[in-house]
Order: structure tokens, then sequence, then C-alpha cells
């Protein structure tokens, strides 16, 4: 600390006084809530607010209305500084078990909101404010509150179903007789004539009463109304925070240090500061300066505070609109629109106006509108008060604009609009929502009274180029002359030739980008006229009206089967039950890794990564790092006692890059200092000399024209190919290249290493899928025996298969520290430098040949799948097969023939991920079969149905089985969906409109279930019933939101005739349960339920006798009587699973122990101008036996399904021409959000089926569905097909992975995507790889 005396901080939280006599302006209030108060149901998912993991209720008294504002914000990028005076709630401070829960906490549990629980407490705060300031909702607010809170498990929909029960439009269904369709009821009773099971009971849910809320303490209301309030300073270790009461004092200080930032929401310093090393000395914050907050309306219209926040202007606006007349409030109602979708509510609550206009983004979604609507600025500065408009003038680069270094902006005007003027925002980014613009616009025209001709206009885009740009030659050419086509049509040229940008732009999608300019202006061109028409100054036949895309959640149906009738009450198999921990993860009581309190002693560790893809290190110099304060040392490959490799298939990756680095983002070395700060700033201070070495290889492309592969590479092969070939009507060639995706898991990879201090012992709290791999990991690296490491987990935050390979690596190196240090050592990678080190799926390229019959008939395949890997072979030939093992997917082809490659490339290396290849393998397939029903012009499901396997079949390795239940998925779904009605109604839509079309796609699949490696096939129980009757259960599998502890309880309950209260899973530990096999595979229930039946069979057997002698005896009496009798109470149970194999010469054998079947059909609505779209619906239908808890697999279908949908439609990696990972967080990288979810999402659980080969008949469940995500793909596809055929286009085109709006636009063919000319390649480097 420096040596200097700041003031006192005081703030409240959870109705506590919390005072801080050193505040560090570095400080935000996630470290301290979570390190300073051991506050850790606040978690920390991206720190830089795009996750909403990290969301607080923030509350502070305003003296001028006294009144009291709540709103939620991110804890991860609120500066402690800021919070003098504010009362902040946590999710701890609103319920707990202990006291009693609050409705939000429940109802999202109840609701089986709750998977793997990070995101929950997130979920929770947001909601929780939302009811603060509404205790009605309606749906819309809390979409719109929920919008960015992200989660990774569940799909959202039961999160929102639990919201929904807040609302007042709740009762919509039970008004159409419909008793119970929001939640499951059918409004026909189904045959038994007993309604349907529903997944929760809302009846049974505490009331919201608002009086029973924490009040807001009256000591900072006094505080607050004081009448001469004192300026602040806080003094950090490097920075300085001064806070000033007066506009006055904010000048001066402005005046003598013109360099120090002014922060209000921290949204745009915080950032910088955090993830690019920003330093500054002194931070001005003028949130108590009154000035910044005024508001006044004038006759021509509003001077606004630049301190109020977004979501205040977006009040006051609204607030305002129906106080004037319509055609005053255009620029108002083009700025409500505009703020709607500008980051996520908790941005908006902290964000401010004058930050906004001031910070100069590019795609400013504010400043566009702002310069368009002729608004201006208010500025102060040591020498006066003057005015300044925002214009083209206003803008001059990137983050630039035309104000002193010593101004500050005090507020903004914005103008009413006049009679005949219109104003529209317009913007395309890459989600709907929380989400940065590709392109924005402001576009304002006036007319001359009654008439057409254009009197002024004026268009200004953001995302065109390093400010926002003003077209003013376009104004130019449009200004005196008719709204019309004509008029229109030249526009364009000139619009074109004057927003130009370089193929090497930043962001990239050049064409893209330039196409969006002109549709945007043609949308602004025909909602013009429209109004022309309405307001009668013309008589045209008028184009479509452009409608915006639909969005209103519907109420949605899970239908699954009735226990039988005989089934005991007590027997919970087959039951909806909440998760077991679900209620600890909405108090924000559930304990992970990165929750555990911290020892004493114990350090930080942060990696130092590489930032060459492909050089020799020439040096490495720690000495400036270890100079550093709180720099304890910094670990080498020289440090390790034991193997500085891990061996894998037959190649070592080193945990270490020594002499040469294969990719941006290998592990060098690692720092160690007494705190994540510290840590983080020894890191920066490792300097890494390298020399380069010629030609790295990043793309598919790459590898194949250099041969780096990783061996083998596999072939299978059925029938004859070749001369299949030659007896076909048709052959068609084509291919589909398939993106990566992150995990995105909410957790990132978290692990502490704990020496005990003897004998060579260590325990390591980890979160990962196998636990027994990060064992034997940590001692190799170690030289000890894996005797003297356990392995402790409690719960992940998510997985997804990125929690294994690299897990253990990372596990190795910090133990690594932890016994060259001999202290506890903690490791939580930030999400930037997961994303970066962590690798995902693989990118796919996928060619074929197929041959075909003029009936459909699909006669012959020839596949060549290569697969981008990365630098260490980690998973990737496993994948490879896995590709090969899937490539029939429903369809009984007589002459097949696949080949696959894993490439050898200088990314990081990509690794297992839910589907494992499936995924992949199947979108080829699957995109193969639309390219045969678009060359006959035939409708695809038929081309399917032709194909399908029918009767007893084998699939291509001779692997017998039965399809009848995947006929009854596709039966049931076409059916479920009505489907056929619904492709009728979307061919009439799409004759009826140019620029939306609809597109209808249904898709099945076959899923081979458990490990293809025979060994990974097994699994261990230990059970201990204790005197007083209370079970423990320990088992193999780890619990990562997928169900398996809830499912354990379910089969202990059953097995031992007790209710499911008295057993417990406290964790999955290698002391209790040795040499496991991972969670994965969609096998985890199968092996470990298999395991825990058979303990608890044992002990129900042992404790026979006694039963017989007292038959009338309660369960802890026989348990005490078995005690004194002396039998064992504990047991261990082990299953051995199918002796599964595959013999790759022969190309034979039995890989999978049986198939989950599936069939999922979805529309979508498109907007052919800008790419977007909006799911309307999706009918999934499963085959998954009899669900042993049909909440939880629900949920993992829709989780499952939501993944793929991100997978094949938003989720873009970009790498940069040097082997650079682009998107490193939430802001670059789009991972599915509520408004995302299709608006009417239904499934359905096939009923009376029945699977002999696992536990009480189930089937894995967990990663099936995620293919069922290409539904809407191939959806998006059938509405691009349909607008082609407007552009005169037919026949098969290719549509790669994922269909982002830019793919799906570029592909539509539309004008406006013609008039853009292509780049000539060659011309400049283009911003991203194509990997």
């Amino acid at each position: 600390m420096s040596g200097k005396q700041g003031d006192a901080l005081c703030l409240f939280i959870n109705g506590k006084r919390v005072t801080e006599d050193h505040a560090d302006p570095e400080t935000m209030l996630l470290p301290f809530l979570r390190d300073k108060l051991r506050l850790t149901g606040t978690k920390s998912g991206c720190g830089g607010g795009g996750c909403g993991a990290c969301t607080v209720m923030v509350s502070r008294y305003q003296p001028a209305s006294k009144t009291i504002a709540h709103y939620s914000a991110n804890a991860c990028l609120l500066p402690l500084c800021q919070l003098h005076g504010a009362a902040i709630t946590t999710v701890e401070g609103i319920g707990s078990s202990k006291t009693r829960l609050h409705p939000v906490q429940e109802r999202i549990a109840k609701a089986h909101g709750s998977q793997c629980g990070f995101c929950t407490p997130g979920m929770v705060m947001s909601m929780y404010a939302l009811l603060r300031n509404k205790p009605q909702p309606t749906m819309e607010d809390i979409t719109q509150a929920l919008a960015g809170n992200l989660c990774r498990c569940t799909g959202y929909r039961p999160i929102v179903d639990g919201c929904r029960t807040f609302c007042q439009e709740a009762n919509c269904c039970q008004a159409n007789g419909a008793a119970n369709c929001c939640l499951n009821g059918d409004e026909d009773t189904n045959e038994s004539g007993h309604e349907n099971p529903r997944l929760f009971d809302q009846e049974k849910f505490l009331p919201l009463d608002p009086t029973q809320e924490l009040i807001f303490p009256p000591e900072l209301i006094l505080m607050a109304e004081a009448s001469n309030p004192q300026t602040l300073t806080f003094h950090g270790e490097r920075m300085t925070w001064v806070s000033p009461t007066s506009l006055e004092e904010l000048v001066q200080l402005k005046t003598k240090h013109p360099k120090a930032p002014l922060v209000m929401g921290n949204t745009n310093i915080g950032p910088d500061i955090k993830f690019k090393g920003v330093l500054h000395p002194l931070i001005i914050s003028p949130i108590r300066v009154k000035e910044l907050f005024e508001v006044s309306q004038g006759p021509d219209g509003v001077w606004v505070g630049a301190g109020c926040s977004l979501s205040e202007l977006h009040s006051l606006l609204e607030k305002m609109v129906p106080q004037h007349p319509e055609e005053k409030t255009e620029l108002l109602r083009a700025l409500i629109q505009q703020l709607g979708y500008l980051g996520s509510q908790q941005i908006r609550n902290v964000a401010s106006l004058g930050g906004n206009i001031a910070s100069a983004y590019p795609n400013s979604d504010l400043n566009p509108v702002l310069a368009a609507g002729n608004c201006r600025v208010r500025v102060v500065s040591g020498g006066g008060r003057r005015e300044v408009p925002l214009n083209q003038e206003f803008f001059v680069g990137f983050g630039k604009t035309i104000l002193r270094p010593d101004d500050v902006v005090v507020s903004v005007f914005i103008p009413f609009s006049t009679k005949g003027e219109f104003v529209r925002a317009l913007r395309q980014a890459p989600r709907k929502e929380v989400s940065f613009a590709t392109v924005t616009a402001g576009m304002r025209v006036r007319f001359s009274e009654g008439s057409r001709t254009v009197q002024e206009v004026s268009l200004y885009f953001g995302g065109m180029g390093p400010t926002t740009v003003s077209a003013a030659k376009t104004c130019q050419a449009v200004t005196g002359r008719p709204w019309n086509e004509e008029t229109l049509n030249q526009a364009y040229d000139v619009l074109l030739g004057e927003l130009a940008l370089p193929l090497s732009a930043p962001g990239g999608k050049v064409q893209f980008r330039r196409s969006l300019t002109l549709s945007l202006l043609f949308k602004f061109y025909l909602d013009v006229l429209q109004k022309l028409r309405e307001t009668n100054v013309i008589k045209d036949e008028l184009p479509e009206k452009l409608q915006p895309l639909p969005r209103e959640i519907q109420p949605s149906l899970q239908e699954f089967q009735h226990v039988p009738k005989d089934q005991d009450d007590q027997d919970p198999v087959g039951r909806p039950m909440m998760h077991r921990s679900a209620v600890s993860q909405a108090t924000g009581e559930a304990v992970y890794c990165d929750d555990l309190p911290q020892t004493d002693g114990e350090l930080f560790m942060v990696l130092v990564t590489s930032s060459q893809a492909h050089a020799k290190i020439t040096g490495l110099d720690v000495s400036e790092a270890l100079r550093l304060p709180g720099v304890v040392d910094v670990i080498t490959a020289n440090d390790i006692p034991g193997k500085r490799t891990r061996a894998m298939f037959g190649y070592e990756q080193e945990l270490f890059a020594e002499d040469e680095v294969v990719c941006v983002g290998q592990t060098v070395c690692a720092v160690l200092a007494d705190t994540k700060a510290h840590a983080k700033r020894g890191a920066y201070a490792v300097k890494i000399t390298y020399e380069d070495l010629p030609d790295p290889i990043f793309t598919i492309e790459d590898a194949i024209e250099k041969s780096s592969y990783f061996e083998p590479r596999r072939v299978v092969a059925k029938g004859d190919v070749t001369e299949a070939f030659k007896s076909v009507d048709r052959v068609y060639e084509g291919q589909i290249r398939m993106g990566g995706q992150e995990h995105f898991y909410m957790e990132t990879q978290s692990m502490l290493v704990v020496p005990v201090g003897e004998e060579t012992e260590f325990k390591v709290y980890v979160s990962t899928q196998w636990p027994t791999l990060a064992q034997e990991a940590v001692a190799e690296t170690l030289d000890i025996q894996s005797n003297r490491v356990t392995c402790h987990v409690k719960r992940l935050g998510g997985a997804f298969g990125g929690k294994v390979i690299m897990t253990s690596v990372l596990a190795s190196i910090t133990a690594v520290a932890a016994w060259k240090t001999n202290r506890a050592v903690r490791c939580v990678l930030e999400r930037g430098e997961d994303m970066l080190i962590t690798g995902g799926r693989h990118p796919v390229l996928g060619k074929y040949k197929v041959g075909f019959m003029n009936d459909g008939r699909i006669v012959a395949v020839d596949y060549h799948y290569f697969a981008n890997g990365g630098c260490f072979v980690d998973e990737s030939v496993l994948i490879s097969e896995k590709i090969l093992l899937h490539l029939d997917n429903a369809y009984n082809i007589p002459n097949l023939r696949g080949h696959s490659a894993a490439c050898r490339t200088n990314l990081p290396s990509n690794t297992a991920f839910r589907g494992f290849g499936v995924p992949q393998s199947l979108l080829v397939v699957e995109n193969m079969v639309n390219d045969v029903a678009m060359a006959l012009g035939r409708p695809a499901d038929q081309v399917r149905e032709i194909n399908m396997y029918k009767g007893p079949s084998v699939t291509h390795y001779k692997f017998e089985f039965s399809p009848e239940n995947l006929r009854r998925c596709w039966e049931q779904c076409k059916l479920k969906s009505d489907y056929d009605a619904r492709r009728k109604a979307v061919a009439q839509f799409n004759q009826q409109s140019r620029w939306k079309k609809r597109g209808v796609a249904i898709i099945p699949i076959k899923y081979g279930i458990a490990f293809a490696e025979s060994f990974l096939n097994q699994a261990g129980a230990l059970v201990h019933i204790y005197k007083d009757g209370s079970v423990l259960v320990a088992h193999g599998g780890t619990e990562m939101g997928q169900g398996i502890h809830t499912k354990m309880q379910q089969v202990a309950s059953r097995e031992l005739h007790i209710p499911t209260s008295k057993v417990f899973i406290s964790e999955t530990s290698t002391s209790s349960v040795p040499n496991t096999c991972p969670s994965a595979a969609s096998f985890g229930t199968d092996a470990n339920g298999m395991a825990v039946k058979e303990a608890c069979e044992i002990l129900y057997s042992r404790l026979e006798p006694i039963r017989r002698k007292d038959p009338g005896g309660s369960w802890e009496t026989w348990v005490r009587e078995a005690h004194l009798q002396k039998i064992s109470l504990s047991a261990t149970g082990f299953f051995r699973g199918k002796d599964l194999y595959y013999d790759w010469d022969k190309m034979e054998g039995q890989p999978y122990a049986y198939f989950t079947f599936g069939a999922c059909c979805s529309e979508v609505e498109l907007d052919c101008l800008t790419g977007d779209y909006r799911t309307l619906r999706t009918d999934i239908v499963v085959d998954i036996g009899r669900s042993i808890n049909p909440s939880v697999d629900i949920g993992q279908i829709e989780g499952a399904f939501t993944q793929g949908l991100g997978l094949y439609t938003l989720e873009e990696l970009n790498y940069s021409p040097t082997g650079v990972l682009y998107s490193r967080g939430p802001s670059q990288y789009k991972i599915p959000a509520v408004c995302d979810v299709p608006l009417s999402f239904n499934v359905y659980l096939l009923p009376d089926s029945h699977n002999p080969h696992a536990i009480y008949s189930s089937k894995g469940i967990g990663e099936p569905t995620l293919f069922l995500g290409s539904s809407v793909f191939f959806a998006i596809k059938d509405a691009v097909a349909a607008a082609r055929s407007d552009s005169g286009l037919s026949g098969p085109f290719t549509l790669d992975s994922p269909a982002t709006p830019e793919r799906a636009c570029l592909a539509c063919a539309s004008p406006f995507v013609k008039k853009v000319p292509a780049s000539t390649p060659g011309s400049s480097k283009p911003w991203a790889l194509n990997i």
C-alpha cells in the first residue's frame, strides 16, 4: 500500500455495514466479495461483464427525488471505490437454506433451471433485481432481465419457466381451457384418461412477498442527504481514485490531470485495464457531481445529463414519448429501440450516455443515431462552456473525438423531430441481443410539407471504419430528389464507393458489412415509403412491409411417461426429481473449486504462454518478474522432478515448452505470487525471445498440402463403392466446412494443490471429469506413487469434454509449484486464458462423392474427413475414428467408404467436446442427403425416409440392431410437429414474402453409447450405512450438471427401499473409489448406476435375516441391530461393462453397447437482408428407454440441443493470420443466450421403450441430441434456398457451418449482395484465417 492515507470507504453488503480503510482503486467488487468477505456465491465467469455470473443488486438513495433505486450490475466491473454510500445485495443476502429461501431461488431450483449451477446465482440476482422494481413483471421484462446472463447447461427453457411463474400473464393458458399448458398438461388428456405428469408443481411455490425484503440502511440515507459532501480520495498500490462533489472541482481536476480518465460505469475503462494491461495513475469518478445527472426539457428537445445511465435514459425517453405528438418523437423512439439492444441490462444500468459518446467506439450503437438526429453536447473546461454538434467532424479516429483532453461532457441535447421528418435506427449483430453490432446505422430524412421530395437526409454508420462515419456523398445524391426506387438505386452505387473497406479491415466480414450498408438503407427506404403512404403523401402500390422477426416466447411442452401404477410411492426412479444440489446452487452455498477458502501461505499461479505459433525459444528472462512485489518464484521445465511430458497415443505432450513452441498459448513457464493481481503482473514481466521457424501450418488445406497428420489415419468400407458408381443414375460431388467450438463451461479451469507436509502427500482439489487421470498425471510428474495423491471433485461448473486431458496437464504444473515451494498453490484460469490455451471442438472439412437414383435412393457414397487436431494429438485420433463409426447415421446405404485424418497444425490442441466427432460426422452426412434432395428437386424428408434403416438391420461395421424405435421417433416427430401442414404453410409464406423467408427441416439421429475403448466401460462404488440409518454413497462419476449424483441417489433409494433424504453423496474422490473412468461418452449413469446398484443389493441382502426376524421394524432398527450383530454395513460395487471392440483391419466389431435414437423438427424465419433469423419452433422426440429422472433427462436434451444450435448457427472462433485466437471472451464469442431459444420448444420422450442393455432400462442421453441442433442449420439452409430461387438460382449450394447471419445473408444472393464487388484474392491479407 502507498504511504498516503486515503479516505475510509463505507458501504453496506447484505444489510451489514462494511468499512474499508485502504480501498484500492484497482479492486473490483467481485474479488472484494469473494476474497475479503468470503461471500463466494457471486461467481466469476468472464471478468468482462459478458456472462452475468457475477450479477449483484446495487441500491442507492437519490436525494433529489427522495427515492431508492435498485439495479442489477456486474460485480466484475464495479470498482469498489465507486460504491461509497451504496447498499449491495448478493445471492447470500436474499435467502439461504438455513433461514428461508427467496421465491426466486426456490422457483429456479424447483423448475429444474439449475444444472451445473455456476450461472444460477447470477440468474437469481438478475431476476431478484427485476422483482424489486416490478413485482409483477411481463414476459418481455423477464427476457430483458435475463438477456445478459449466459448458461451453458440448460437451454434456458426451465429458467424462463421458473421465472414465468411471477408473471401476471401466467394465467393466459387457463383462459384457453388448458389447465396447465404452461407447465405441461396437454389440452387432450392421454388415453388412460388422466392428465400428463408435470415437471414441477406451481401450486406449491412460496408466494412473492415484497414486504419481506431487506430494508435500505437508514444510515446511508442520512449520509446521502448530508449538506456538505466531502471529496473522496482512495490511494492504491499503483493508482489513485478521486471522487469530486461539484462540477467546478471536476473541471479543476481535469485541467490539472488531462490524461486522467473519467469513470462512471467502468464498462469501457474497466475491460481496458483488465484485458489490455492499461495503467492509469489517476482516475476521476464524477458519480457525485449532480450537474451530470440533470434533465431539462425545452420546446425543441431535451438536455440529458451525460452521467445518466443508459437505463435511466431509456426510461426517461419512454416516459416522454406518450407526452408528445408522434411526429415530435421520431428520434426518441429510434433511440429507445437502439437502447433495447445495447449491451445487457446489467451494462445499461451502469454505462453512461456521456461515456458512450466520448469513448467513440467504431461500432457504437448510439452515436450514429445521435449524429443523424442532429444532437449536440455541452462541454465544460477551464476555458468555459461551449456546445459541440455531434456530426462527422466530431469523431476523428478510433476512440478519438474532437474534444480536448481537459473537456468534460456535461449534457447531451436530443432534439424533437418535426413534421415530415423520419428517424430510424438499424443494426445487425452476430447475436440478436447483448452483442456488439457488425454494422449499425442512424438514418434521418426530412421531406417538404406534403411531398415526397427530400429536403434533407442524414446517414451515419457504425462498424464501417475506425469511427462512426457519415455517408455525406450519398446524402447529397438523394437531397432534392423524389423518394423512389430510381433515386435509391443511384444512392446505392454512391454509398458503395463512399464506404469501402479493405480486406484486412479489423473484424473481417468485409463483403457482408458492405452489403449491409445497402440493405439497411433499403430497409429505411421501405419504412419511410410506408409512412408516406400512411400520411397520404403518396398513393403508390407498395412493396411488402418489413415486420421485425417474432420474439414472443411461447409456453412449451415436455411429455414423458407416468411411472407404472404398481410402483411404490417411495421409489423415486422414473419421477421428475429436482437436482440434488439445486437449492444450494440457487442460494450460492454450493462450493466449487475456487470457492474453497484460502489456506495460510497459499500462492496463486499464472501461466506464461507463447506469443508465437511456431518458433525456437532463444531466451527466457524472469529476472524482472522476480523483482516485482509479491512474486515468489517462477516455475519452468527444469523444476519438474519427474516426467516432463505426458504420453498420449504414441505421442508426447510437453508440460512446459523447452526449446520450441508449436502454438500461440503453449505454456512456457508459470509465475507464483501471493495474490492473483501480483502473479498477473509477474507473468506480464517475463521476457521470452523467439526465432521464428518457417511455414507454420494453420488450416486443414495447409496440413493436407504438407501431409501433416497424426497417425493412424483410418478407413472404413462396406460394399463396392467404385463398381456402384458405374450403375447409378446421377453422381454429385460436394463438401462442407465446419468451424470449431469453444466449450465455454461457465467455471473456467480451476485447481488447488495442497501439500500435506509429510511423506510427499498431496491433496488435489480440481474441476475435472476424470479424477484418476489427474491423480496419475500429478504422481508421474512429481515422481511419486499414486497412493500419495488424492484427487477431490465436489462438482464442476460445466465441462462438456473440456476438463479431461488439459486439466490433468494444468494440475501437473500446479503440483510442481506446490512441490517446489511446499505451499498450497491455486490456479484458476481467466476466461481469455482458458479460451486461448485449452482448445475446443475440432473444425472439420468433409468432402463427398455420392451416387444416387432418380427416385432418391442413395446407392454409394465416398467420404473424406479432415479434422484440425492442433499441435498435440490429445484425443484427435479417437475422434477421427468415431467420425467413421457414425458414417451411416440413420441410413442404410449399400456401398460406403470413409477416410478420416486428424491434421497436425500450429493451433492450440483440440480435444473432446460433447458428441466427440459425431456432430461433425453427421453434419457432412446430412448435408450430402440434402444435396441429393436439391439435385433431384425433391423434399429432403422424403429422401431421408427412402434411405432410412428398416426392419432388422446391420451397420457398416456389421453390428446388428433394430431400427424400430428410430422409425417411431421419426414418425412421432412428424406427427407432433404437424410437419406436413407446416411444410405447406412455409411454402405459402415464402411465396408472399420477398425479403423474409421461412425454412423447416427434420433430422434423425442414431447415436452409439459407451466407449469404443473397452477398458473404459467399468465403474466402482462404495456405499456405507451409518448406525443412524443414513447412507453415504461414493462412486467414480463426477457431477458437472448432468445430474449423476441425483440419479445415483435415486438408485440407492430404490435398492435399499429408503427415502432419498437418507442418501448423501459428498464428492468424487480417488481415495474412496480408485481407478475410475472419465464421466464422458454419455455413459456415466450406465456404468456408475450399475456399480451403486450392486453395492446396495449386497447391503440389502446382508440385512435380509434381520428383516425376516423383525418384519414390522423400521430401517433404523434393522441397521442398529445389524451393527450389534457385527454385520458389515459397508460394501463396494463394481460394474464390468460389455467387451466392446472394433477391428480396423477387418472393419468390423461391436464398438457400442446400444443406440439412442431421436428426431427433431425445427422451423426458422430468416431476414434475407441481414441474415438474422429466429427459431420459431422446435419439436424433439427422443428414445431414451425408460427415463430414470425425466426432469434431468429433458434438461440434458434441451441443453445439448442448444449447444448444437450454437455450434451450427452462432459460435465462431476467429484466428489471426499468425495463429492468435481473436475470440477470447463472451464479447467476441457468442454462445446462445435467452434470445436464441426456439420460441416454442417441445420435448417428447418416446413412450413404451425399453433398453435391456442399461440400468433400469434407461439410455445414455448426454451427447446424442447435440447434433439435433443442426435441424436449425438445415432449416436456415431451406429458407436460404427459397430466397435463392427468387434470385433465379436453384440446385445444391454451399453453406458452411456455423450458418452465421453473414453466411446466410451472402448465400441468399440478394441484389444487394450481388452489388458488392468480391475482394480480389491476394490484394491484402484477410483479417482472419478460414479455419
